[in-house]
């Protein structure tokens, strides 16, 4: 799973997209599924394998019948998802336990390939209306 948000744009997030593409095909004869996702897309999936916060994008090893799950804690390159990857196939890394069954996936809007649309900030006008003088402090002191 990898998410990436807004603030990277349409350029890092084909960066990215183009780096799992390339690892993809090198390890394509190893029949393991791919999936990508961006952040908050699929928040049952990111919460049944623990991921999500902060933490984009990040990657995960995920097996099913094994009810295993192996994170990846470096960052999001292609030298380091690829040692990853290496240390997956032989045996390296310790998998956490599925906490949670792994949901199945919802229809997702596809990406339109254009950057992403930061979100509106709220309207705190209205509290230019406060006089926080008229607000007591209780033990009010000032040092310097």
């Amino acid at each position: 799973s990898s998410g990436i948000n807004a603030e990277y744009g349409a350029e890092g997030r084909n960066k990215y997209l183009n780096t799992l593409k390339e690892l993809g095909d090198k390890y394509k004869k190893r029949k393991w599924g791919w999936a990508w996702s961006f952040a908050g897309e699929q928040d049952k999936l990111e919460a049944a394998i623990e991921v999500g916060g902060a933490g984009y994008p990040a990657i995960v090893a995920l097996n099913i019948k094994k009810n295993a799950v192996l994170h990846h804690r470096g960052g999001f390159s292609k030298d380091s998802i690829n040692e990853f990857l290496q240390y997956v196939i032989a045996g390296r890394i310790a998998p956490s336990v599925l906490r949670k069954d792994v949901p199945k996936l919802r229809k997702a809007t596809p990406w339109d390939g254009k950057d992403g649309q930061m979100p509106e900030e709220e309207d705190y006008s209205d509290l230019d209306d406060i006089d926080l003088d008229e607000v007591p402090v209780e033990n009010a002191h000032s040092e310097l």
